[in-house]
């Protein structure tokens, strides 16, 4: 199983409701992707303060498999998620952090 994790340091001027529809358009690729397993949303809770380095939000995708992630990654909705993303984060792609681990 791959785990895919993504955080983010939103822009401040970023509304909520533009963060509740890039989650929303993530949990979606659920019903396109063959073996997206399942999705977390949601902001930092740890009490390691400034250990988040500003990374504030984030989400992870469980996926079957490498191929499962592969097929994500380049699905036209993953990409439009992902343009929605980069707009909304601080510095664009500097503003993201992707990190994906094998489970």
């Amino acid at each position: 199983m791959i785990r895919h994790c993504v955080f983010i340091r939103f822009r401040t001027d970023i509304a909520q409701a533009e963060k509740d529809g890039i989650w929303d358009d993530i949990r979606a690729l659920k019903a396109v992707v063959p073996g997206y397993l399942a999705a977390y949303v949601g902001g930092n809770v740890s009490p390691e303060t400034g250990m988040d380095k500003g990374f504030s939000e984030g989400f992870v995708i469980d996926f079957a498999d490498a191929a499962s992630r592969d097929a994500y990654l380049v699905h036209p909705d993953h990409e439009k998620a992902g343009g929605r993303i980069v707009a909304a984060a601080e510095g664009g792609v500097a503003g993201i952090l992707v990190y994906d681990i094998e489970v």
